[in-house]
């Protein structure tokens, strides 16, 4: 399981695939709660992915899938798209400085 320290992300990616527009609510969350520190936050459907991204966050359904297009990155999956303990334990780790594992 990859995992990435905290000093060394930049870019965090929120990647999407239904297109409800809750993965893209879930990314402004993160980035007002990532506002102040280096972390960039970006949204993008799965098959776009860039390859800069450090995390991934991604909906449980999509890990997998995700998991192909970025081989060897830290993957965090969620259920909840607001609320969900393993986004807030990602934003705690980047603020606070700790490692993210995927």
């Amino acid at each position: 399981m990859p995992s990435i320290e905290a000093t060394q992300v930049h870019k965090l990616v929120v990647a999407c695939d239904a297109g409800m527009g809750s993965s893209v609510m879930l990314a402004s969350t993160v980035r007002k709660q990532l506002a102040g520190t280096d972390v960039s936050v970006e949204h993008t459907p799965v098959n776009h992915i860039p390859d800069d991204a450090d995390i991934v966050l991604c909906h449980a359904g999509l890990a997998e899938r995700v998991r192909r297009v970025v081989p060897g990155r830290v993957v965090v999956p969620f259920q909840l798209f607001l609320g969900d303990p393993a986004v807030t334990r990602v934003v705690d780790a980047l603020k606070a400085g700790g490692t993210v594992d995927g």
